[in-house]
C-alpha cells in the first residue's frame, strides 16, 4: 500500500529501533541511542535533517502542542508546527485515555528551526510523527512511558534545563500583578497609574505593569509613534519621581516596550532606513533587523534607560515573535554580523539582559506566547498567556499549557477583565481559571462594587497563601481534549483542585494534610470520591471569602455530596496527632 507522508527522506536515511518503534533518521553522520529512564530514550544524530516514526493509534484522545489551540487528533495532511527561538517550543505529545502519555517527542533546547508534524493515517490507524530540522545538532527525546502526559512534558522541561546555569526567578515574578492594558488602554498618566497602584496593592497585587500609552500622546492604538521610547511629558512629566511614588506604595514597576517596532512617525524611522526586516502597514511600523549591531545597540540603550535612569524594576518585552519573517529570513544586508534573524534576536536579548543586571540583578522581564522557546529562559523570568480578553476558558488552557513546559519561568495569565456589571461569583470564576498561574488583574478598580472587590481580595489571598503548591508543586491537568475541565496541583502537605465543570473530585487516602477544591462550575453539587472512610474538618467559603459552613465531614469510601457555590472554596483538613 502506497501512503502519502509529509516528509521525503533522502537515500542516506537509517532506521533505529527505539522502545518497539522503528525511527527513521535522515541525513545523520552517526546515530547513538541512549536509554535514559524507564520508557525514555535520547537519540543523538549530528547533522540529521529529520526523523519519522509511527505509533499505533490505540486509546488516543488528543494531540498536545505548546501553542495551545485545538487538541483533536489531526489527519496526516495537517500543517506542521514550527519551533524557533522567536516562536514555539520543540515538543509535542500524543495523549491517551485517562490523560496517559502515548508518545512525547522533543528536541533539545537549541534554537534551530524545526517543524513538527503529526497525523493519522486513515488506512492503517497509525499516527505518524515527522520532524524536519535545520541545524548541525540533532537530539531527539522520545518518552513512551505509561505515566501522565503532564509528567512526560515535565520531564522534557527538566531535560531542557540540564547543564544550564539559569538565573533564579525572583519571588516578585510569582506574585499577583496589576496591568494597565485592558483596564486603561492608552489612557495612562502618573495620576491614574498611582491610583490603580494603591487600590491593587490593597487587594494583593505586588507589581504594576504600565502598558502602551506611556510613550505617546497619540491614542489611535497603532505603533506609528514607537521607537524613541521617551515618556509622553503631558502624562508623565517626571517619570523618575512617579516610579519612586509607586515603589513607595510597595509595588514593583514594569514598563512596556514593543521591542521590534519603529513607527513611521518616529525620528528613528529614517535613521534605520535599509535596516528593517519588513514594514507592517496595519501597524504603521517597521520591524528592525537585529542582525545589525547598531540596531541592537540602539534598542538596548532605549530599553535600558527604564532601569538605569528611571529606576524601573523590570520590562514587559512585547512582540518578539514579529522578528520572525513569514516565508523565511531576508538575506542579511551590509553591516550585519550574523546570518540568521534568530541569532540576532538572541544576541539582542543576551546583551540587554547583561546590561540590565548590572543595575538590577533581579530585574523582572516578561515575555509572552508564542515566544516560549527554552532558548529564551535565560532572558525572561515571566511568560504570559497571549491575549484572550474575557475568555476565561482560553486563559485556563493557555496558562496550563505554558506551565507544563515553562521550566523555571513564572507563568502569568493574560490580563483578567470583566464587564462592570459582572456578578462577584463570575469574577471569582475568572480568577479560578487562572489559579495555576500568576494572575494579572486589569480592570478599573474604582468602578468595582464591594462584592467584586471582596472576590478579588479573597482569591488573590488564596494565590498568595498557596503559591508554593499552585506554582511550584506537581501539576496534573485532566482531559486536554476538553480544555482541562479539572486541574490538580500538590506538594507534600497540600493538594489544590480546580473544578471547571460538573466532575467528581477524587480525595486520595494519603499525601496531603490540607485539601482545597475551587469550584468554577455553576453546579454547586460537588461529589467527593473518598478512598477511605475518615473524618475531616471542612469549611466552605463563598466567592468573597465569607464563611458559609464549618463542620466535621464524615467522608465515606465512594461518593460523598457537598455543596460549594460557584466561585466558592471548600477546604478539608486532617487533624494532626496533637489535635
Amino acid at each position: 500500500m502506497q501512503l502519502w507522508l509529509p516528509h521525503a527522506f533522502s537515500g542516506d536515511s537509517a532506521e533505529v529501533p527505539v522502545g518497539g518503534l522503528d525511527v527513521r533518521i535522515s541525513g545523520a553522520r552517526d546515530i547513538a541511542v541512549t536509554h535514559v529512564a524507564d520508557g525514555v530514550w535520547v537519540i543523538d544524530a549530528p547533522g540529521a535533517t529529520g526523523a519519522q516514526w509511527r505509533v499505533p493509534c490505540v486509546s488516543t484522545t488528543a494531540f498536545w502542542t505548546p501553542g495551545s489551540g485545538p487538541r483533536w487528533v489531526p489527519p496526516i495532511w495537517s500543517g506542521p508546527k514550527t519551533s524557533r527561538l522567536t516562536a514555539g517550543a520543540p515538543v509535542v505529545s500524543l495523549v491517551g485515555t485517562g490523560d496517559a502519555n502515548v508518545c512525547t517527542a522533543a528536541l533539545d533546547g537549541s534554537a534551530a528551526l524545526s517543524r513538527f508534524s503529526g497525523g493519522l493515517i486513515e488506512e492503517t490507524g497509525e499516527f505518524v510523527f515527522t520532524i524536519d530540522h535545520e541545524g548541525p545538532a540533532f537530539r531527539l527525546r522520545l518518552d513512551l512511558s505509561a505515566g501522565p502526559f503532564s509528567a512526560a512534558l515535565a520531564g522534557v522541561a527538566t531535560w531542557w534545563g540540564e547543564g544550564r546555569e539559569l538565573p533564579q526567578t525572583p519571588r516578585a515574578a510569582r506574585l499577583p500583578a496589576y496591568s494597565t492594558w485592558y483596564g486603561m488602554h492608552q489612557e495612562v498618566s502618573e495620576e491614574s497609574v498611582e491610583l490603580q497602584s494603591r487600590l491593587s496593592k490593597e487587594l494583593g497585587c505586588e507589581t504594576i505593569i504600565v502598558d502602551d500609552g506611556w510613550q505617546t500622546a497619540d491614542r489611535a492604538r497603532g505603533y506609528a509613534f514607537c521607537g524613541d521610547w521617551e515618556p509622553n511629558l503631558a502624562a508623565f512629566p517626571d517619570i523618575s519621581a512617579h516610579v519612586k511614588r509607586v515603589q513607595g506604595i510597595g509595588q514593583a514597576y514594569m514598563l512596556w516596550y514593543a521591542i521590534p517596532f519603529v513607527g513611521k512617525e518616529n525620528a528613528a524611522f529614517e535613521r534605520f532606513e535599509g535596516k528593517f526586516l519588513r514594514y507592517l502597514d496595519h501597524m504603521d511600523a517597521g520591524v528592525l533587523d537585529p542582525r545589525h549591531p547598531d540596531v541592537r545597540e540602539f534598542l538596548i540603550d532605549r530599553l535600558s534607560q527604564a532601569v538605569e535612569k528611571w529606576d524601573m524594576d523590570g520590562l514587559k518585552i512585547d512582540f518578539v515573535e514579529q522578528f520572525a519573517t513569514p516565508g523565511g529570513d531576508p538575506a542579511p544586508g551590509e553591516g550585519t554580523d550574523c546570518e540568521e534573524v534568530d541569532e540576532g534576536v538572541r544576541r539582542l536579548l543576551h546583551e540587554l539582559d547583561t546590561r540590565l543586571r548590572r543595575t538590577r540583578p533581579e530585574v523582572l522581564i516578561e515575555h509572552r506566547q508564542p515566544y516560549t522557546h527554552p532558548g529564551l529562559w535565560p532572558y525572561a523570568n515571566m511568560v504570559r498567556a497571549t491575549d484572550c480578553p474575557l475568555s476565561s476558558q482560553e486563559n485556563r488552557q493557555r496558562t496550563v499549557d505554558l506551565r507544563l513546559t515553562a521550566g523555571p519561568v513564572a507563568v502569568h495569565s493574560d490580563m483578567i477583565l470583566w464587564h462592570p456589571s459582572e456578578p462577584a461569583e463570575q469574577v471569582a470564576v475568572h480568577l479560578i481559571n487562572a489559579l495555576f498561574s500568576v494572575p494579572q488583574i486589569s480592570v478599573d478598580l474604582t468602578a468595582q462594587t464591594s462584592e467584586q472587590l471582596a472576590a478579588i481580595g479573597f482569591w488573590l489571598g488564596i494565590f498568595r497563601q498557596h503559591l508554593e503548591t499552585l506554582q511550584l508543586g506537581v501539576l496534573e491537568p485532566a482531559q486536554p481534549e476538553h480544555g482541562y475541565p479539572l486541574v490538580r496541583a500538590y506538594d507534600e502537605q497540600t493538594m489544590v483542585i480546580a473544578r471547571y465543570g460538573p466532575l467528581p473530585v477524587e480525595v486520595p487516602a494519603s499525601g496531603w494534610r490540607e485539601f482545597l477544591v475551587a469550584n468554577a462550575a455553576p453546579d454547586s453539587r460537588v461529589v467527593l470520591l473518598g478512598a477511605d472512610a475518615e473524618s475531616l474538618q471542612a469549611t466552605v467559603h463563598d466567592c468573597g471569602g465569607r464563611l458559609l459552613s464549618a463542620a466535621t465531614l464524615h467522608l465515606d469510601a465512594g461518593a460523598n455530596l457537598v455543596t460549594v457555590p460557584m466561585g466558592g472554596l471548600l477546604k478539608l483538613r486532617r487533624r494532626t496527632e496533637e489535635e
